[in-house]
C-alpha cells in the first residue's frame, strides 16, 4: 500500500496532483466499515481540507468512480473491492462553529453523537437524538437518518455542498425533499457541511444520557455492526418482523443475527462481506415469505462480489 502524498502508481491525473491529504492505492476497505469486513479500494483519498477535495475532484475525469464515506457505518463493500477511488470525508469536514443564535455549524465529517453531546453540554436541545445515530453528519443528510422518532433534517436550516466539479455551494433545506430515510435533490454532489438549528434547553445532558442509556439496553453496542440493517416498515417495526420469523440468532458463515436486536446483523470477526451481504437477503427473504412484507435495507452495498474462481 502506498501512503505517499504523490502516489508513484496510478492514472497520470492524480500522480500530478499536488494533493496534502493521504493517498493510498490498494486500500482495505474493512479498516474504514463498521462491518469490519470488504475488499480494498482501488485508491483512496482522504483530503487535508476543503481546497484539496476541490483539487481532486477538478482533475478526476468524469469516467472516474468516486464513493464517498465518512465513518463506513451503513457501509458494505463487497469481497471484491472497489474500482475507482474512496474519498474519506471526514478529515476534511471536520469543523464545528456554536453561534449566539443557538445554530451551529457543523462538517460534514463530524459524528453525529458528538454534535448530541456538545451541544447537551452548552444547554442546547433538539438535537438530543442525534446521539442515537452512529455516523457523520453528512452521511446522516444524505439518508435522512434518524432515532427516538426524530430525523435530522427536521434540524437543518441550510446546507453546503461540492459538485462533482469541485464548487462549493450553499443551498437553504428547501432545496431538497426530505422523507422516510432517504432524500432528494442531491445530484452529483455531495454534501460537506450543515446550519443545524437547536433551542435553548438546560435539560437536554439529562436527555441525552437518558437516550444512550435505553440504546445500550437494547442494541448490540460495542459489536461490528452496520446499526439496524432493515427501515421499519409503516406501522411496524424490521427487528419484531424478523424475530416473528424465527430468524433471531441465524447465522451464515461468521454473520450472525443479533441475539439481542434482531434488526442489527454481527460480524463475529470471521465473517466476509459476502456472509453478510446473504444473510441479509436470506433474512429478508423469510420476513416476505412469512409476512409478504418487503423489507427495505439501509445499507449502502457496493463493489463486486468474489466469485468462485476467486476473482471480481
Amino acid at each position: 500500500m502506498n501512503d505517499s502524498p504523490t502516489p508513484a502508481t496510478g492514472p497520470t491525473w492524480l500522480r500530478d496532483l499536488p494533493l496534502r491529504g493521504r493517498v493510498s492505492v490498494q486500500e482495505p476497505m474493512a479498516r474504514h466499515c463498521s462491518w469490519r469486513a470488504g475488499g480494498a479500494a482501488e485508491r483512496f483519498f482522504a483530503p487535508a481540507d476543503l481546497p484539496d477535495l476541490a483539487m481532486f475532484l477538478r482533475a478526476a475525469p468524469p469516467t472516474e468512480v468516486l464513493t464517498a464515506i465518512g465513518l463506513g457505518s451503513n457501509l458494505l463493500v463487497r469481497d471484491g473491492g472497489l474500482r475507482g477511488t474512496v474519498i474519506a470525508f471526514s478529515p476534511a469536514c471536520a469543523g464545528l462553529a456554536w453561534h449566539a443564535d443557538h445554530t451551529v455549524q457543523v462538517g460534514a465529517g463530524v459524528a453525529c453523537a458528538k454534535v448530541a453531546k456538545i451541544a447537551a453540554r452548552r444547554q442546547l436541545g433538539g438535537g438530543e437524538f442525534l446521539a442515537g445515530i452512529p455516523g457523520t453528519i453528512g452521511g446522516a443528510l444524505a439518508m435522512n437518518a434518524g432515532a427516538f422518532g426524530h430525523a435530522i433534517w427536521d434540524l437543518v436550516e441550510a446546507v453546503e455542498i461540492i459538485t462533482r466539479g469541485g464548487d462549493l455551494q450553499r443551498r437553504p433545506a428547501a432545496a431538497f425533499k426530505a422523507a422516510y430515510r432517504q432524500l432528494d435533490g442531491l445530484n452529483q454532489a455531495w454534501f460537506v457541511g450543515a446550519i443545524l438549528r437547536l433551542d435553548a434547553d438546560a435539560a437536554a445532558a439529562g436527555r441525552v444520557r437518558a437516550l444512550l442509556a435505553q440504546r445500550s439496553a437494547a442494541q448490540p453496542l460495542g459489536l461490528p455492526s452496520c446499526g439496524s440493517v432493515f427501515k421499519n416498515p409503516p406501522g411496524d417495526f424490521a427487528g419484531r418482523l424478523i424475530e416473528a420469523a424465527e430468524r433471531k440468532s441465524a447465522r451464515l458463515g461468521g454473520a450472525y443475527v443479533s441475539p439481542k436486536h434482531a434488526n442489527f446483523i454481527i460480524n463475529d470477526g470471521t465473517a466476509s462481506a459476502a456472509d453478510i451481504e446473504d444473510l441479509l437477503l436470506s433474512v429478508q427473504a423469510s420476513v416476505a415469505q412469512r409476512f409478504g412484507v418487503c423489507l427495505e435495507s439501509e445499507v449502502r452495498i457496493v463493489g463486486e462480489r468474489v466469485a468462485l474462481g476467486g476473482t471480481p
